[in-house]
């Protein structure tokens, strides 16, 4: 499988022949070439660096950790952490840049290396263009009295948790009268870590299952309903307000409300912003594959919606454009620029307990309130060397009497529904969704156009 290079990061399998996977040779490359980069720049030849919980994550650090150090920068190491808390921690350091160890969403056997500039943000397109070429320039390492250094810190959490409760956003004196209790599924990675940091300041009465962070994931990593069955199940049982499901970094946050039921990815980000935006009117931004009820949302309070091409990076570069004071990702990716400018599990789970404890409504209350679309997210593999974007062209010229967006793959817009359809950010595949206002609409959308695409691959 052919190492992936993205705005999402540096990311593959572990194990397996050079130029196929995540081999160690191609992480001392790569964090050398960051290494280098963060040299050219002139900021501080510093380093934070934090892993979740996978397997492979204390190898990917030694190795990461001592590239960083031969390259003459000093490094300090969170451990295990989360990916917000790591973005957090650069700017409160004053370091040159950061790395996450971290492959999301993504199965056991997956690995990556997420890079951060100074600022705690994703690296930009044109950053990463920056780092081949240092790699195709070659590589230079520091001498023996140049060296960098190591520090391991663990304030990270309560670095993290303290700047959410500075926020005027979150009412954490309404939050402790409502005397709320939640279930957290941890997915045996870092969220078993962080999560009761946050709560515990909040006062809430909490139950965590999946607790281990050592990386034998509970159940498949993407907090999907159709993974959730057990989780679902438990939480029924238990009478819990809320429950949450994080990914392996804690950078995507799923909720289910007090009946045990999904409230679906996309309306986390909905119901954050409506009850931001019912404080601090302004446009927001999401990518180009999330739902319209964020646009519904906006819209009531005067806003503008944006839509960015898929990935943080992209969202982030949208929101800064556009002065938004929320958006995200239709993942569960809630972004808040007051606190950082990241997907954040910990700071959406304040903020919709802020607006539950404020309303003092039920989170099956507040969901009620947004129109209800139906996503249908399907994907399919693509062989080596397929010229995707010319695929993507004989689809939109079948297509060119309806509305096309090709900022970021290809985007249809019927008069009742869209379909999204892109190359993967972290994944060898093509990811196609489709949204309309009945299920089986969506579901039909997404598979008529797998079929076309699977038909397309088949006659190359």
């Amino acid at each position: 499988m052919a190492l992936i290079k993205s705005v999402s990061g540096i990311r593959g399998t572990i194990g397996g022949n050079i130029g196929d996977n995540l081999t160690p040779i191609d992480i001392v490359e790569n964090t050398a070439a960051f290494a280098l980069w963060i040299k050219s720049t002139g900021r501080s030849p510093k380093v934070v660096i934090g892993r979740d919980g996978r397997l492979s994550g204390e190898v990917v650090s030694d190795l990461a950790v001592a590239a960083l150090r031969s390259c003459g920068i000093d490094v300090i190491d969170l451990g295990l952490s989360t990916t917000p808390t790591v973005e957090m921690y650069v700017p409160k350091v004053a370091a040159g840049g950061g790395i996450i160890l971290t492959a999301s969403h993504n199965p056991r056997e997956w690995n990556a290396l997420k890079l951060l500039n100074h600022k705690g943000e994703f690296l930009s397109a044109a950053d990463g263009e920056e780092l081949k070429s240092i790699i195709a320039s070659g590589l230079a390492f520091a001498t023996v009295d140049e060296l960098g250094r190591l520090e391991r810190k663990f304030d990270g959490f309560d670095h993290h948790v303290d700047a959410i409760l500075d926020l005027d956003l979150v009412n954490a004196e309404s939050i402790r009268e409502a005397d709320f209790r939640v279930l957290i599924d941890c997915i045996n990675s870092t969220g078993s870590l962080a999560f009761p940091v946050l709560l515990e300041r909040l006062g809430v009465r909490y139950e965590l299952i999946n607790t281990s962070p050592m990386g034998e994931f509970a159940h498949n990593p993407e907090p999907l309903e159709r993974n959730l069955q057990e989780t679902m199940a438990l939480s029924r049982k238990g009478a819990f307000d809320l429950t949450i499901v994080v990914d392996p970094d804690v950078d995507r946050l799923a909720l289910l409300d007090e009946n045990g039921n999904m409230i679906g990815e996309e309306y986390t980000l909905v119901a954050a912003a409506d009850y931001v935006l019912s404080r601090r009117a302004s446009d927001t931004v999401s990518n180009m594959s999330s739902s319209r009820a964020l646009r519904d949302v906006t819209e009531k309070y005067g806003g503008k919606h944006h839509a960015s091409m898929v990935g943080e990076a992209h969202v982030v570069a949208k929101m800064k454009e556009v002065g938004a004071v929320i958006g995200g990702e239709g993942n569960g990716g809630v972004i808040l620029p007051e606190l950082h400018a990241g997907r954040d599990a910990l700071v959406g789970t304040a903020l919709i307990l802020s607006y539950m404890a404020e309303a003092n409504q039920s989170l099956s209350q507040i969901r009620s309130k947004y129109t209800t679309y139906y996503m249908a997210k399907l994907k399919c593999n693509y062989p080596k060397g397929l010229d995707i974007d010319a695929l993507l062209q004989e689809i939109e010229e079948e297509n060119r009497q309806e509305q096309i967006n090709t900022a970021d793959g290809l985007k249809i817009d019927f008069a009742d529904y869209w379909v999204h359809m892109r190359r993967s950010n972290t994944e060898p595949i093509i990811r196609i969704y489709s949204e309309a206002t009945k299920p089986e609409e969506a579901s039909y959308i997404a598979e008529k156009f797998k079929t076309i695409i699977e038909t397309k691959i088949q006659a190359r």
